[in-house]
């Protein structure tokens, strides 16, 4: 008559040793190097503990209607300004020259945050002057509320110049974070929450353009030839960061932060199991092996389940 399994299972075998013994001491080099181990490959192999991480958030940017223009008429240096300050204004004398200016900022995504501002300026000239370089200075309130609370004012710097004198510029550009050191991952973060020009100092080294102005990146394109008496126009484009899946061309703010303790510990206790599990199955099949084949001797009791009379 044939036979066939039915059904089988695993027997517990007990390997029993007294303290002092090479057994013990095997079993807690073991231990050691499945447990320690793997901190240690996890750490030396970079990015265990992270002391910096990023995140992407749409900030909201306000127009803080403060400029500041001053466009070159000769290649000597003369000059023509005008600003938002009346301090500055008064230093101009007869180099002041009053433009007429048109803002507006448009949500585009009607989602309650602006997208961006179209500036106009007209700057009115004399018949015998020319303009061959401008340079513009628009301030912004910038916030951030994602992880901590950033709230600052920032700048917008455009300039350009050409060996020939133009009638018109047009600049089109993107507003971005740039970052030297991470922010906090939490609370109120307002140290830049200054104002960027000192409009009340009656001191001209508070406009030096030199001092203020932060890079900027745009695109400019010039126009030549002005009708003699017409002002000189300047249009500015300055598109706000918006969210990756409203915008094909812009992309939000990528903020740097200081990550807090359980963020660190995540990452961290992720890379340590991965490598963890790798050593527990090598080192459980190197104790099954020495206790099985009694390469130390120890001794063996099998599990029996006592059964009820």
């Amino acid at each position: 008559m044939a036979f066939y399994e039915v059904y089988s299972h695993p027997t517990l075998i007990r390997y029993k040793t007294s303290v002092c013994t090479k057994a013990t001491l095997f079993l807690l080099v073991v231990l050691c190097l499945t447990y320690i181990s793997p901190l240690l490959v996890a750490y030396r192999s970079q990015g265990f503990w992270i002391k910096r991480s990023t995140y992407e958030e749409q900030p909201v940017v306000r127009f803080q209607y403060q400029t500041l223009v001053v466009a070159s008429t000769n290649t000597k240096g003369d000059y023509v300004a005008w600003s938002t300050f009346s301090s500055f204004n008064n230093m101009l004398g007869p180099k002041l020259r009053i433009p007429t200016i048109s803002v507006q900022e448009q949500d585009q995504n009607q989602d309650g945050k602006l997208d961006r501002l179209i500036l106009e300026v007209q700057l009115p000239l004399k018949p015998e002057e020319d303009v061959y370089s401008v340079q513009l200075l628009l301030t912004f309130s910038y916030q951030l509320f994602r992880m901590s609370t950033v709230v600052m004012q920032s700048l917008a710097y455009i300039q350009y110049s050409s060996p020939v004198p133009g009638a018109q510029l047009f600049v089109s550009g993107d507003l971005r974070l740039q970052q030297r050191v991470p922010l906090p991952h939490r609370g109120l973060y307002n140290i830049y929450n200054v104002s960027v020009v000192d409009g009340l100092s009656p001191f001209a080294s508070a406009y030096n353009l030199v001092n203020i102005i932060k890079a900027y990146q745009e695109r400019n394109l010039w126009t030549v030839g002005r009708a003699t008496g017409s002002p000189f126009q300047l249009s500015a484009e300055i598109r706000y960061p918006l969210e990756p899946s409203r915008a094909l061309l812009n992309s939000p703010s990528l903020a740097t932060y200081r990550p807090g303790f359980w963020e660190t510990i995540k990452f961290a206790w992720i890379q340590y199991v991965s490598v963890l599990l790798v050593f527990l199955w090598v080192f459980t099949r190197v104790k099954t092996f020495v206790f099985q084949n009694q390469v130390l001797p120890t001794l063996p009791l099998p599990v029996v389940k006592p059964h009820l009379m």
